[in-house]
């Protein structure tokens, strides 16, 4: 089968590019709005892309009616958010966060949930998840026809749960990726886990 892309519509790219790039990690983004109340969305255009300095980036929409979503425009305004990776049990609070409510509205007070204090960074981390980036705005760019939003984050910190941390037979930290099951799109309204990991030694 060959899907020639230039004959789709946008729409039906964008349903073809989800089913076949994948897994994707979900970036499950806090970021604070002008009225001090905490967004929180999911995003699954997203990945790291640098490490030296540490950068990741997200590739953000539009709502329906074309204007900027709220996490972008925070980051934008404020230049701090905070990056979770959800494990399986939070699938449902992903998926409901992900409603577009009216603007100054936030989806912490719509999934009910908690968030702690994250050391040595403005904004809280969600009380939930395993591991949590604290990130401040490196670069804007936009891209494709409708102007999509790629947003650059350098990270800070990263907030690991002791329980998914480990030492390899170097001395060297290990995060254990089965204990944090990172939540990962598929296309539609399906979500992958970890599921069998495979570790496979590189020649010398």
């Amino acid at each position: 089968m060959i899907i020639n892309l230039a004959e789709l519509s946008p729409n039906k790219v964008y349903h073809t590019m989800t089913q076949t790039v994948v897994p994707r990690p979900v970036a499950w983004v806090l970021s604070e709005h002008e009225n001090g109340k905490f967004n929180l969305a999911p995003f699954s255009y997203f990945n790291a892309v640098c490490s030296n300095p540490p950068v990741v980036m997200l590739s953000i929409g539009r709502k329906p009616d074309g204007s900027d979503k709220d996490t972008f425009r925070n980051i934008v305004e404020r230049k701090r958010f905070v990056i979770h990776l959800a494990h399986p049990e939070l699938a449902p609070q992903v998926t409901k966060s992900a409603k577009v409510l009216p603007d100054g509205e936030s989806e912490l007070e719509l999934v009910d949930m908690d968030t702690v204090a994250f050391d040595g960074f403005e904004l809280p981390r969600l009380k939930d998840a395993r591991l949590a980036f604290a990130c401040e705005l490196y670069k804007l760019d936009t891209i494709g026809e409708n102007d999509q939003n790629l947003v650059f984050g350098k990270l800070l910190r990263i907030w690991l749960d002791d329980e998914v941390v480990a030492e390899d037979d170097k001395g060297r930290m290990k995060v254990l990726a089965d204990r944090l099951n990172p939540l990962a799109r598929l296309g539609g309204n399906e979500y992958v886990t970890a599921g069998n990991i495979l570790d496979i030694p590189r020649e010398s």
